[in-house]
């Protein structure tokens, strides 16, 4: 079978680019597409329309009810994308259909909040200025958003941005990861079946595209996913405009004392290697009161060490591929060098191409690299510890602060964390790897700012005017 070719979506018309590159199977090795990489000339043409369709974007009600449609046909095409989503990166089938899934949902919710953007009467009698007259605060659309993804949830994160971004009645240029094209068009095709207007949704592909996209002055908002490096050198071209970030983390999960341990293990191990460990909220390092630390590592390792690792397609896999195969030597290396340096390995990963069996590492230093850096592969540390409060530090440290998993029986702990850790979100008596769709995430420093899910996106991409009446 001949592999695709994906075109552009420029101003509602599908437009093949001049230059295009090979997207490969990362388990099988074949051609799965032919992907663009857009011109400058080609993204700036995509920003051109979607400037010129701020003014056909519709009303509130008729912006739900285009995102719910689209949301049924993602429903209908589940099977269809996620197939698509499995051969471009390498993902567990049963992971990618749940993706697919669960997109839908994220849009339904944009669609919900679509008809619940609102301003508020602000107090203005504070000081005799403001005395007799009225303040108000309004929402408005930002305008071009330009929205950059990533491949190891490339369906549901675009959702996550295209939906709030039409929700709240913006124009849109999207510019998805090389590594994940094919289902991103496959999703792009939807939102135009579904009844889009010409140029509202836009789609440029290729490395040198998001560069492109985010100096161009006619896009308003930068929404970005991705790693911290890249993340800075849009920070250095963007100037003034406002951005929303969602960057890296090391996936902290702190077990204290008193928790009760007989699922946590397994809750540890399968979320450190799920998705291969490529998700900025995988857990990575697990920290373990020294009362409980005996037999912790080996059953993390042992339940790891079950998981089912092959092909991506098959249901009963549970670990595919990393991105490529060399995301999984840069992985097998970093492991290799923590061991190197005093970390004691009780499950080593062994490499075939792209594809890396799970590590489970006892005791590196808390300042390791395998620590402190982000791994994005199927990596896990487990380090014990006396006082709670010395892991506060560890985490700190860092630099991220994505989400933090806490087990603990106590109040007190629970809200010494809450007032001590910088992270965007504290999962209490659960892992760092939680996330629903429809609550704000996001993380502070090396791990982003702003927040996504809808109602928080939507707020991001809205820009506040006041209005003083004088009556």
């Amino acid at each position: 079978m001949e592999p695709s070719v994906i075109p552009m979506l420029v101003d509602g018309v599908w437009r093949t680019a001049e230059k295009c590159c090979d997207r490969l199977d990362p388990y099988h090795g074949s051609v799965v597409a032919r992907v663009p990489d857009s011109s400058t000339a080609e993204v700036a043409a995509a920003v051109q329309a979607a400037r010129a369709a701020l003014g056909k974007v519709a009303p509130a009600h008729e912006r739900a009810d285009y995102l719910r449609r689209v949301a049924g046909l993602v429903r209908r095409d589940t099977n269809r994308i996620a197939d698509a989503m499995t051969r471009e990166t390498g993902k567990p089938i049963t992971d990618s259909t749940t993706e697919v899934a669960r997109s839908a949902k994220t849009l339904e919710i944009a669609a919900e909040e679509a008809v619940r953007i609102e301003g508020q009467h602000a107090p203005i009698d504070a000081t005799p200025l403001g005395a007799g007259k009225l303040a108000l605060l309004q929402r408005y659309p930002v305008g071009v958003v330009a929205a950059i993804t990533p491949f190891n949830a490339p369906i549901n994160l675009a959702c996550h941005k295209l939906g709030p971004a039409i929700a709240a009645g913006n124009t849109v240029v999207l510019k998805a990861s090389p590594a994940a094209s094919l289902c991103i068009h496959m999703l792009a095709e939807l939102f135009v079946e579904a009844g889009l207007e010409p140029g509202v949704i836009n789609t440029v592909y290729g490395d040198a595209a998001g560069a492109y996209l985010v100096g161009d002055p006619g896009v308003d908002f930068i929404s970005f996913t991705g790693s911290s490096a890249v993340a800075r050198k849009i920070s250095a071209v963007s100037g003034l405009r406002r951005m929303t970030l969602e960057l890296g983390g090391n996936g902290w999960t702190i077990v204290d004392k008193g928790a009760d341990i007989s699922s946590i293990t397994a809750l540890c191990a399968m979320n450190s290697m799920r998705l291969a460990g490529q998700s900025c909220i995988s857990v990575q390092n697990v920290a373990v009161h020294a009362s409980l630390f005996e037999g912790f590592a080996e059953s993390v390792a042992e339940t790891a060490a079950r998981m089912i690792v092959g092909d991506p397609h098959k249901p009963e896999t549970q670990i595919g591929t990393l991105i490529d195969e060399a995301a999984a030597a840069r992985v097998e290396e970093m492991a290799a060098r923590a061991v190197k340096a005093g970390a004691e390995p009780l499950l080593m990963g062994a490499r075939t191409g792209a594809q890396l069996t799970p590590s489970v590492l006892v005791n590196p230093r808390p300042d390791a690299e395998i620590v402190m850096n982000e791994i994005f592969g199927p990596v896990v540390s487990v380090l014990p510890f006396d006082d709670v409060g010395d892991v506060f530090e560890w985490v700190n440290a860092s630099g991220y602060g994505l989400q933090t998993g806490l087990f603990t029986p106590s109040l007190e702990t629970m809200m010494k964390a809450s007032r001590t850790l910088r992270t965007g979100g504290l999962i209490v008596n659960g892992s760092s790897t939680w996330r629903t769709d429809d609550l704000p995430y996001g993380g502070v420093g090396e791990s982003g700012m702003g927040r996504e899910g809808p109602k928080y996106a939507i707020r991001e991409m809205t820009e506040e005017r006041l209005m003083v009446v004088n009556l």
